[in-house]
């Protein structure tokens, strides 16, 4: 199989990048489309790329946010056909607390009333093509993570820690074992890998890749987070976007070269 980053922060060339990711993905001859960015920049990177987006057979939403989604609207108006798959939990109601203030974070509002007729809505353990799932989170007690990263959903007119019950891993079964997309990681890289090894006891984790959300992480979290990765024995990590650059120089100084910073129009193969 074969990723291609259409966006993150990072670029190499003249392809542009922004606070967002997309990932167009060849597995098996189906083409699938994670996540769209914040805008239609990941777009017109496929076309300098020369990826035609009207031949993307599925797509799927990681999480609610808007640097993930907002981009739909561009992917839509290029794919007449796809379904593009997003967990149930998923609303238009994903805050950013600072201070006493919240900001919405979420996905464009209006864009699941405008495109519901191309929106599918999974839950839990859902096979999306042979050898292609969607996993969504087991783990309980995630809102600790919501509340410690300022991450908050609106529900009845109150603000309450995000429990990311709007995010879902892909996992793709492999010659070499499991990869797992898993794009932003909001409530633990970790706890992500427990639940792919939950879900398959007797598969091995060859890749991963994605956002770690470490951006304001301590140092002392990223490297016990290094720590955990190391001992579950994932193969290869690729990893960019809400990582930020700190973090991945630490990951970087534990893992070695197992830890690959991804960028606009980085090739990955599995």
């Amino acid at each position: 199989m074969k990723a291609t980053i259409l966006i993150d922060n990072l670029t190499k060339g003249a392809l542009v990048p922004e606070w967002g990711l997309s990932i167009y993905i060849e597995y098996n001859g189906h083409k699938i489309l994670l996540d769209t960015g914040a805008s239609g920049r990941f777009a017109r990177n496929a076309e300098n790329l020369g990826i035609d987006l009207a031949s993307v057979e599925l797509g799927v939403l990681s999480h609610a946010h808007y640097d993930h989604a907002d981009g739909m609207a561009a992917f839509f108006a290029r794919n007449a056909h796809a379904p593009f798959y997003l967990r149930a939990g998923s609303a238009e109601n994903c805050y950013g607390k600072r201070w006493i203030f919240h900001k919405y974070i979420g996905i464009r509002r209006g864009f699941l009333e405008k495109y519901k007729d191309r929106i599918h809505y999974t839950s839990d353990h859902t096979q999306i093509l042979p050898g292609v799932s969607l996993l969504s989170h087991r783990t309980k007690g995630l809102e600790a993570y919501g509340r410690k990263n300022h991450l908050y959903i609106r529900q009845n007119g109150k603000y309450l820690p995000d429990s990311f019950q709007h995010e879902q891993s892909l996992i793709f079964h492999t010659e070499k074992g499991l990869a797992i997309f898993s794009s932003c990681s909001h409530a633990g890289a970790d706890h992500i890998i427990e639940e792919v090894q939950e879900a398959y006891p007797k598969e091995n984790i060859c890749a991963m890749a994605g956002g770690f959300h470490l951006y304001r992480a301590s140092p002392e979290d990223v490297r016990a987070l290094a720590r955990k990765l190391r001992k579950a024995g994932i193969g290869n990590i690729y990893t960019g976007h809400c990582t930020g650059s700190e973090a991945f120089e630490i990951l970087r100084d534990e893992l070695g070269k197992q830890a690959a910073q991804i960028y606009t129009g980085m090739e990955i193969v599995i």
